[in-house]
């Protein structure tokens, strides 16, 4: 029940305070006033509102952007760290120099929708946008339903249109290729795994032997992993298994017979474990030896630097005064440090490690063996590990596999994901060109016979 309270003004005069009881059942006030009167219409109001389940004070609303965020809405919201590690960098990046010191009632959609073309301004692809856009507008949700503020600043923002782009699909022929190309026995089981099973990267950098029934050829996919910085892990790690794939739920697809024996040789071979990793990161050597420099091979020159000069590669003034960091410069300029150290004029320095816990880390294995492999197989610079699981998908439909038995093995949550991947190969629609032609040039046909 609220109340009024008289009180004596800073000119000596009495004036009255209103008094209403709070949704948490906290005294708040709902003003001051000149009479009694108005300070109980004021009370009286205010617990009216509170029974409709509105909160009357301002207080919240007045709060900055970067105050709601990051003291109460990042803290609070619950999600997978991967995505929170992703979140909070688009959170200090975009959004808190946008609208951080901005009034969390004063920002209104025509606000949000100057951020949207500045960022397209920018260069910002689309789908960067729309992904962006759905983090503010789980913010200023979250301030709604809390009672923060009252409208929506997202509500009728136009977005920039979003093009779908047709898969690049790896032929099998391409395949082929690029699997003959990769020296490492471990990596050429783990990409010949990944093309027979369409795993995504965190499905397959966690398999373990167990997984595998040996009798029947089927692979339980019952887990995933993701790669953290050190302040996202919650132990400060790098890598972190979850017990669920992406889509959170286990599925289980068949390997052929002939990849389940190679799979079962070389855990035999290299004393693989039921619980072990089936494809860990290989042992790291400290006096493996530097690349060296092609002798004679004409490199070309660098790009120009700050002062508009050009260095030619492969030598350590291009890697100094050039800043290049090819492969053909840090190796020169490695040679010359090892040069050094030799004498005795510098320090030794152990060469630098991959912190790991035995998973393969995704851009070492893309720099390693993904394209050093890409290259000499001529695949084009677009290739990229994910894209084996396309065409996992692409060369089973169009081997004639049931569409739902694909989404099934892929983890697909609707099957329009997988119509996608119809008709993705270059030779897809030769029988609609062999029919066209069959028509287009019938009466020559005729005339001839």
């Amino acid at each position: 029940m609220g109340f009024s309270r008289a009180r004596t003004g800073a000119r000596g005069g009495t004036r009255f305070t209103a008094y209403y009881t709070d949704i948490k059942g906290d005294e708040r006030s709902a003003g001051t006033f000149a009479t009694e009167k108005e300070a109980d219409k004021a009370w009286q109001r205010a617990e009216a509102k509170v029974a409709e389940g509105r909160v009357t004070s301002t207080k919240h609303g007045r709060q900055r952007f970067a105050a709601f965020v990051l003291d109460t809405w990042l803290p609070n919201h619950v999600m997978e760290e991967s995505t929170r590690q992703n979140v909070t960098y688009t959170v200090h990046k975009r959004f808190i120099p946008e609208f951080g010191k901005m009034r969390m009632n004063e920002i209104l959609p025509q606000h949000v929708q100057s951020w949207v073309r500045q960022s397209q301004q920018e260069g910002l692809a689309a789908s960067s946008i729309h992904r962006m856009t759905t983090v503010l507008s789980a913010i200023f949700t979250s301030a709604v339903v809390n009672q923060v503020i009252f409208t929506h600043p997202c509500k009728g923002v136009v977005l920039p249109t979003v093009g779908k782009k047709q898969f690049e699909i790896i032929t099998p022929e391409q395949f082929s290729d690029f699997h003959d190309a990769i020296e490492d026995e471990r990596f050429r089981l783990l990409v010949e795994f990944d093309i027979e099973s369409g795993l995504r990267w965190g499905e397959l950098s966690e398999v373990r032997l167990k997984d595998i029934d040996r009798a029947t050829g089927i692979l339980t996919v019952s887990r995933s992993v993701v790669e953290l910085t050190a302040k996202s892990h919650p132990t400060g790690g790098r890598f972190l298994v979850k017990e669920y794939p992406k889509d959170r739920k286990f599925r289980r697809l068949k390997l052929s017979r002939p990849l389940v024996k190679k799979v079962l040789t070389y855990a035999m071979a290299n004393g693989i474990r039921d619980d072990d990793l089936l494809f860990s990161f290989p042992e790291q050597d400290d006096n493996a030896p530097v690349p060296g420099v092609p002798d004679g091979a004409d490199l070309g020159l660098t790009a120009p630097n700050d002062q508009g000069r050009r260095y030619k590669h492969g030598t350590t003034t291009a890697y100094t005064n050039g800043k290049c960091r090819c492969e053909y410069c840090r190796a020169a300029f490695a040679h010359y440090r090892a040069a050094r150290r030799a004498e005795g004029k510098d320090k030794p320095r152990r060469r630098r490690k991959v912190t790991t816990d035995g998973h393969i880390p995704a851009d070492w294995f893309r720099k390693n063996i993904w394209h050093p492999a890409r290259e000499k197989a001529g695949l084009p610079k677009s290739a990229t590990p994910h894209q084996l699981r396309h065409a996992h998908a692409s060369w089973l439909l169009a081997g004639g596999a049931n569409l739902t038995v694909v989404r099934d093995r892929l983890g697909h949550a609707s099957i329009t994901t997988t119509e996608r991947y119809l008709h993705t190969l270059p030779e897809a629609d030769d029988s609609a060109l062999e029919a066209l032609s069959n028509v287009r040039y019938r009466s020559t046909t005729t005339a001839t016979a």
